[in-house]
């Protein structure tokens, strides 16, 4: 399956928000899709910072922006699942 363009991406988004809106979302196709759109913006982040982490020796610093979007990727994770994460006091 193709990964719809951008202007795709934007339309069905907008309609999704309008059958969240209406109410009218019977198999709850609008609200999977809100939700996998928010969540995959944060997985986008992991996945560039994870690049640039292998391709940039390994830095130090680029494992710090790795580990910082890995969290906030999990943060947004919990937030969608209404669900609090455990906190291992690594923060």
């Amino acid at each position: 399956m193709s990964k719809p363009s951008d202007e795709e991406l934007e339309s069905a988004l907008k309609m999704a928000i309008q059958m969240r809106e209406k109410g009218i979302d019977p198999f709850f196709l609008a609200k999977s899709l809100l939700n996998h759109n928010y969540r995959i913006g944060y997985l986008e982040k992991v996945l560039k910072a994870a690049d640039r982490y292998l391709n940039r020796g390994m830095a130090d610093s680029e494992r710090v922006a790795l580990l910082k979007v890995i969290e906030k990727a999990k943060d947004a994770e919990s937030y969608t699942a209404k669900q609090e994460r455990e906190s291992f006091g690594l923060e």
